[in-house]
């Protein structure tokens, strides 16, 4: 199958390029970036900016279906009008481009687990729940792929083009260069984060995503949403961490309130003087939320399947550690950013 793949220079697109080659599909790539050479070994890349859709048509001519996997992850309300152009109005215009081209095979749309599974106390969610809005409204990311997740859906059934979603939790994993999705992992590290948070996360190796995301080329319900993830508290994700790394986790706990309220005090001192926070307030308020997610449905139609959590965890830190330079490995602070510049 000849397989178009946006975003395919990112973490998950990384990924899932490797997969679909291993399955022996033709792969054509395209980012604002060329890929890593070993990539570009594995099919074309073409250089396309969906901001500026001019190259749109003739990345799509002969594809029999589309990954569309390029985002941008961040929770800094100051980039979520640039988050909206790219998972909305982007979105809009390829999607447009699809319908003219005659459509296509099948779409494969990157969501996540947050336009769901989100909730103020413990609960699991499922495909069938639908994130507040009065809680994610103050999360651009998570808003703006709300949109883009039923835009997507409302287009594709409108003009009978086949799409399935695939809604992965937090993901992990080696080879996160940019720090797009490790972050959090990375913080602990660096023993950045000063209190212990309350709520409740789901994470899901990016390996086991990408196969999944690769099965739903063939597999899958149709316009339907596909929930993938382990849950685990925040506490036991940090004291898991702290095992693999002899990294302590945080043994301050607080009320969520207080946590978030102390959060956002630190943020507004570290801006004053010009400086980055440690954390940012938003991360904070997001980490004293419930997160958990249902994978069964993943699980019976495209085949998903987690791997030892133990394993995707102890992969992240070795992963992080090893790329990082010896006087930034763990104990000391204030070097993640020479992590985002590898």
């Amino acid at each position: 199958m000849n397989v178009l793949v946006t975003g395919a220079t990112g973490f998950l697109g990384t990924a899932v390029v490797l997969r679909l080659a291993e399955a022996g599909h033709r792969v054509r790539m395209v980012g604002r970036q060329p890929p890593r050479a070993e990539l570009l070994q594995l099919g074309e890349f073409h250089p396309l900016d969906l901001e500026q859709p001019s190259g749109l048509r003739p990345a799509l001519a002969g594809m029999d279906a589309l990954m569309h996997l390029a985002g941008r992850v961040s929770f800094d309300p100051r980039d979520g009008r640039a988050m909206y152009r790219l998972h909305v109005e982007g979105t809009r215009t390829l999607l447009e481009e699809i319908r003219s081209n005659g459509g296509i095979g099948r779409l494969v749309l990157a969501s996540t687990s947050g336009t769901t599974a989100v909730s103020r106390t413990e609960r699991t969610g499922s495909e069938e729940d639908t994130a507040p809005l009065d809680v994610i409204g103050r999360w651009p990311y998570y808003l703006s792929k709300v949109y883009e997740e039923r835009l997507t859906v409302d287009f594709c059934r409108k003009h009978a083009i086949p799409l399935v979603v695939c809604n992965p939790s937090l993901l992990l994993g080696p080879g996160d260069t940019r720090l797009s999705s490790t972050w959090t992992v990375a913080k602990f590290l660096q023993r950045d984060l000063p209190a212990m948070p309350n709520g409740g996360m789901s994470f899901v190796d990016v390996r086991d995503a990408a196969s999944a995301f690769v099965s739903a080329l063939t597999r899958g319900e149709l316009y339907g949403k596909h929930l993938m993830g382990v849950n685990l508290t925040m506490a036991e994700f940090f004291q898991r961490l702290a095992r693999l790394s002899g990294v302590p986790a945080p043994r301050l706990r607080l009320p969520a309130k207080v946590n978030v309220l102390g959060a956002q005090l630190l943020e507004r001192w570290a801006r004053a003087r010009g400086q980055e926070p440690a954390v940012d307030a938003a991360a904070v308020e997001i980490a004293e939320h419930w997160f958990w997610v249902d994978s069964r449905k993943a699980e019976q139609h495209l085949g998903f399947h987690a791997r030892d959590p133990h394993q995707t965890l102890l992969d992240t830190v070795t992963d992080l550690i090893g790329r990082m330079p010896e006087q930034s490995r763990p104990g000391t602070k204030g070097r993640l950013a020479e992590l985002r510049r590898e």
